[in-house]
């Protein structure tokens, strides 16, 4: 080897090392980037937090779309971080982490955002017992519930269904509640929610001392506590994820957390996603008694979250990548969504390199059509899904035909049967498609998880405009159409002529 070669050689060898180094530090922030005031691994709390291993929690993925989520006091109230990312600018530590760790007693704290109008909490040390929750057992099959009423799914809580401990308390004779009215008020505001069950549950927190603690059961591991209401409709149960993952975030976690379900609800199609984007989950009442929490987390309702919020007040965002928000931060451009749909692609082992934008198989164009099909929700559903479109089959029938004479380009046409496919199946449909068409309705949720550069064309009924996925598109940054209908009939020559254009715009 000449000079000259071996000048080159070491080069780009150094060029090789420099980029390897780059890419170690970014990847590694998503795991290690964390506000020490939010610190809930071992090393904030050592002697309540004890470390586990890996193998117990499943690892956050490395995403391309992440950004870290470490708070800083300068989010501004109503730019598009504090609604969709960090903006649980205000906390209060009811029980102090620094003396808990002294005293191997309880801590809880909120975290309050502004802009949400919501508080992320949580505690170390903190007892639950399913016998002082009123609510069905939840986690049965439909089919053997079929009948039962909201009410007996949705829990009521008794004054201690929830414990903490503190120094110095005696015994349980005079009952001490962790937080009074003015606190409630506060930090966990009912707003416009008709039953605010997380409000419910850090009233029935009583304080008691260290001989009043025991538990039958540990879990050493992070935990959610979540309570689901629309927990059968895509919509509602993609804010319910939404507000899982951000308060995963916010609290700074250093895996992915576990679930319990603190609601009776049945099991539904919808708990796959659940479970691949989690570590676990279990309900309240399947603990056969009193359970103890090392860290739990108590994640806001979905009716709180900016993807709900977004239908009755105005949230001025545009979607953008994070490699352009990294580089210019804009207080009215958000990427969170995008990271969220690829930690749910992810879950389900689908690529989300942001380079893998070549939709095309075999040169074919994925369109898919998103259908609204008869199925059995939940107890109380007969069966029976509201049209939305009257003539979707006739679409459906023209749109094929279109698409076998397609001339410009391979068309593949993809029949959205999503109430008969699996979650992961219905995954890998949006991921794939280049298109997504659709009437309006909650099957349409999925483009969260919709890959940069997907088209959405929704089919609006006269009877049905509401802007649920038109917003979710322009806070993703995809590109949205809608044909707004004069009643609940499409014409299909008009859908065609629209699909056309956007074909065209694909260079197809």
């Amino acid at each position: 080897m000449n000079k000259k070669h071996a000048t080159l050689f070491k080069t780009l060898l150094a060029l090789f090392a420099l980029n390897s180094i780059t890419l170690y530090l970014y990847f590694s922030s998503s795991h290690h980037h964390h506000d020490n005031r939010r610190d809930t691994t071992a090393e904030g709390f050592p002697a309540i937090i004890p470390h586990r291993g890996p193998h117990l929690s499943k690892p956050w993925p490395i995403i391309p779309s992440y950004l870290p989520w470490s708070l800083t006091s300068n989010v501004p109230s109503k730019s598009c971080e504090a609604y969709f990312g960090n903006g649980f600018t205000k906390s209060a530590d009811v029980l102090l982490a620094k003396a808990a760790v002294r005293s191997g007693s309880s801590w809880f704290r909120c975290h309050y955002s502004w802009t949400l109008r919501s508080s992320i909490c949580e505690g170390g040390k903190i007892r639950m017992d399913p016998g002082k929750i009123k609510m069905s057992r939840g986690g049965e099959k439909l089919e053997d519930v079929i009948g039962r009423t909201e009410d007996e799914e949705m829990p009521e809580f008794e004054d201690g269904a929830f414990e903490v401990e503190a120094e110095g308390r005696g015994s349980r004779s005079k009952i001490k509640k962790l937080v009074g009215e003015e606190f409630l008020n506060e930090f966990l505001p009912v707003g416009n929610v008709m039953k605010h069950t997380m409000r419910e549950l850090v009233r029935s927190i009583v304080v008691v001392g260290e001989t009043d603690f025991t538990c039958q059961e540990w879990v050493e591991e992070p935990t959610l506590l979540i309570t689901r209401f629309e927990y059968a409709n895509l919509f509602h149960t993609v804010t319910d994820w939404y507000s899982a993952y951000v308060s995963s975030r916010v609290t700074g976690l250093p895996n992915r957390p576990h679930l319990v379900f603190v609601d009776g609800h049945c099991e539904t199609q919808l708990e796959e996603t659940w479970k691949a984007s989690f570590s676990s989950l279990r309900y309240a009442k399947n603990f056969s008694g009193p359970v103890c929490f090392r860290h739990a987390v108590l994640s806001p309702l979905g009716y709180e979250t900016a993807l709900f919020k977004g239908l009755s007040e105005d949230i001025d965002c545009q979607g953008a990548s994070a490699h352009d928000l990294w580089q210019s931060p804009d207080d009215k451009k958000t990427a969170r969504l995008s990271e969220f749909g690829e930690m749910i692609r992810d879950a389900f082992g689908f690529p989300v390199n942001r380079h893998h934008s070549d939709k095309t198989v075999s040169g074919h164009y994925n369109i898919l059509f998103v259908r609204r099909e008869d199925y059995l929700a939940h107890p109380r559903h007969r069966g029976k899904v509201e049209s939305r479109l009257s003539n979707e089959q006739e679409v459906f029938d023209s749109l094929q035909k279109w698409a076998s004479d397609h001339q410009e380009c391979k068309v593949n046409l993809v029949n959205g049967l999503f109430a008969h496919m699996s979650m992961k199946e219905q995954v890998r449909a949006i991921q794939d498609a280049s298109v997504i068409i659709g009437a309006h309705g909650a099957g349409l949720t999925h483009i969260v998880s919709a890959t940069p550069n997907t088209v959405i064309l929704e089919i609006i009924s006269s009877f049905f405009r509401r802007p649920h996925f038109q917003l979710i598109a322009q806070w993703k940054g995809l590109e949205y159409h809608a044909i707004n209908l004069d009643g609940s009939y499409a014409n299909p020559g008009v859908v065609i002529d629209r699909l056309n254009k956007i074909m065209r715009s694909l260079r197809c």
